[in-house]
């Protein structure tokens, strides 16, 4: 072998032990985000209602009721949870389609967490969509999808008519929840230190619903209801964190807050 290729092989093996380390540093340090002591204090859901997670995945195969057509059809944004892709809230979006809603994903796939990217990327649908039917659009977000809209709200409020969350932690300590470790591990970021700055507590200066639950495993039922003034109302429902995106309960719901005239 030549003397270049000597030292070409030689510098890919040196970038490639750099890119290895790097990739070993990430690792450890989300492993050590992960691995944080929560707050005195400030704890989840039971253990017995994570259990009950579990069970609402046979929701997914109960026979759909009829849907009344609704009173005024609108456009509907759906925004997924964390970890979540989109066609876990088909069951929601079916629903409301059956009842002449015009309904679309976020269109950004599995929501991995919040990036500047993603944000600004979400923000550029919302106006698109809204001009394509001449019409604000009322955004439904599922637990973290749900902070994802009540951020955008604030920044488009021209563009939404409204914003429904579904067991989405707005209110309080963002450790009151059996996920946020998972949520750095994943993301490399502190629950409470994200990438695109938010008051998740504030109100958007749009109707804002809040529906929780408490059998909520997964976030503590007070964070996800709030306190008057964070939201303009609450509903509890007697559904899982996970029966959000699919318990025809839910779907029940989310048609009557549609048919409010707010």
């Amino acid at each position: 072998m030549t003397q270049r290729g000597l030292s070409f092989l030689a510098d890919w093996h040196s970038a490639a032990r750099s890119r290895s380390g790097a990739a070993r540093d990430e690792v450890l340090r989300r492993t050590a985000l992960a691995r944080e002591p929560g707050p005195e204090g400030v704890q989840g859901p039971k253990s017995r209602l994570m259990l009950g997670e579990l069970a609402s995945l046979a929701i997914w195969r109960r026979e759909r009721p009829d849907v009344p057509p609704a009173i005024s059809p609108q456009a509907v944004m759906l925004l997924p949870g964390f970890g979540s892709h989109p066609v876990r809230m088909r069951p929601l979006a079916r629903t409301l389609g059956a009842a002449g809603h015009n309904v679309i994903d976020w269109g950004l796939g599995f929501n991995f967490g919040p990036t500047p990217e993603n944000f600004s990327q979400l923000l550029a649908a919302i106006d698109r969509f809204a001009r394509d039917c001449g019409e604000p659009v009322t955004l439904v977000g599922w637990s973290l999808g749900g902070l994802f809209a009540r951020e955008a709200a604030k920044l488009r409020a021209h563009h939404v008519r409204r914003v429904i969350t579904m067991g989405t932690p707005f209110s309080g300590d963002p450790r009151a929840n059996n996920a946020w470790r998972a949520y750095q591990l994943v993301t490399g970021h502190r629950v409470d230190e994200p990438p695109v700055p938010g008051e998740f507590q504030v109100k958007p200066p749009v109707p804002t619903i809040a529906l929780w639950s408490p059998r909520d495993g997964i976030v503590a039922p007070r964070a996800a209801c709030g306190w008057p003034g964070e939201r303009d109302s609450a509903v509890a429902l007697r559904c899982t964190h996970l029966g959000f995106a699919g318990d025809p309960r839910v779907a029940a719901e989310v048609l009557r807050q549609l048919d409010r005239d707010d």
